[in-house]
């Protein structure tokens, strides 16, 4: 496949990142010259406003419990509908209840769960995982987390409409997860409350923090801890100026991400996994974490080289 990106997503990261640039003239040069083809993957500019909608202040960071919290839940919820994914159970929510660990509060949180049936291995799921929620407002201000997770929540709900041009062979879990800042209380539960009998979850492909990096490097943790899956990233037709790392292991003298969230759960129950994530920037967990800060080719090419590895991942067999 040759991947290209959208028109109006270059256009936007024009706008935020563009300033220095001495004309209009030049900035629809650059963007001619960027744009050679385009491959009809997902809609980047409908990937960017979810991110937007779900980084407003009025969501007050989304804090599990909160009313924001609860808009986003719905807003998620209406996505699911809206590319024809499916609820894995009687509705899209999984609701659970945890005790806070600091405060020892009794949190309500909630999953948003859909599910894409596969074209041929339909009882074996690979579980494709973000957290909707983020930490909420502190000392009067409100952390949007835009990349920390609206970039991954919307990025999981743009390879759903992947989907719908491109059955899986291997049947899908679309995963927002709730309370991930909390402990990974979400996909805690989803784990420990067999939602899907372990053996038939052949493996989470996680995602969290995937909308801006200044070096065009994304990371895939998880291949040198579960070898069977280091075929799915290799020889992969990535997009240009873009980098796939491998690391942040535990294995590598980097710091390890291997609990670092949602697919810790999983890794723990012996589920293998693939995470996807940048390293932290400077508006990492901080108030400046907002949308006008996403870097929307950066956060196109890394969608598509999430689904490109995931097209591999499909042909493989799982016991």
């Amino acid at each position: 496949m040759k991947f290209r990106l959208y028109s109006l997503a270059l256009l936007a990261l024009l706008t935020f990142s563009c300033k220095g640039q001495t004309s209009e003239a030049t900035q629809e040069v650059e963007v001619t010259e960027t744009i050679e083809k385009t491959a009809d993957l997902f809609d980047a500019d409908a990937l960017l406003e979810r991110v937007r909608y779900l980084s407003l202040d009025s969501l007050e960071g989304r804090q599990t419990g909160t009313k924001g919290n609860l808009i986003a839940r719905e807003y998620v919820i209406n996505q699911f509908k809206k590319y024809g994914i499916a609820p894995l159970l009687e509705d899209y929510t999984q609701p659970f209840s945890f005790e806070g660990r600091r405060d020892k509060k009794t949190y309500e949180g909630a999953n948003v769960l859909g599910v894409i049936k596969g074209t041929e291995h339909t009882e074996k799921y690979i579980v494709i995982s973000a957290h909707y929620d983020h930490v909420g407002v502190r000392d009067g201000k409100v952390y949007n987390g835009a990349d920390d997770d609206a970039s991954g929540t919307s990025a999981i709900i743009a390879m759903a409409e992947y989907f719908k041009n491109n059955p899986p062979k291997h049947s899908v879990v679309i995963a927002a997860f709730d309370a991930e800042e909390m402990g990974l209380q979400g996909a805690s539960h989803f784990v420990k409350a067999n939602t899907l009998p372990k053996e038939q979850i052949a493996m989470n492909v996680n995602l969290d923090m995937v909308g801006r990096n200044d070096n065009n490097e994304l990371y895939v943790v998880g291949t040198n801890l579960y070898t069977q899956l280091q075929p799915a990233i290799e020889g992969l037709e990535l997009p240009e100026d873009f980098k796939l790392s491998v690391g942040h292991d535990g294995l590598d003298g980097k710091q390890s991400w291997v609990f670092s969230s949602d697919h810790g759960p999983f890794h723990r129950a012996e589920i293998p996994f693939l995470y996807f994530g940048v390293e932290d920037h400077k508006d990492y967990h901080k108030p400046t974490d907002d949308f006008e800060n996403i870097q929307p080719e950066f956060y196109a090419k890394a969608v598509t080289a999430v689904i490109a590895v995931f097209e591999k991942l499909d042909e493989m067999k799982f016991e």
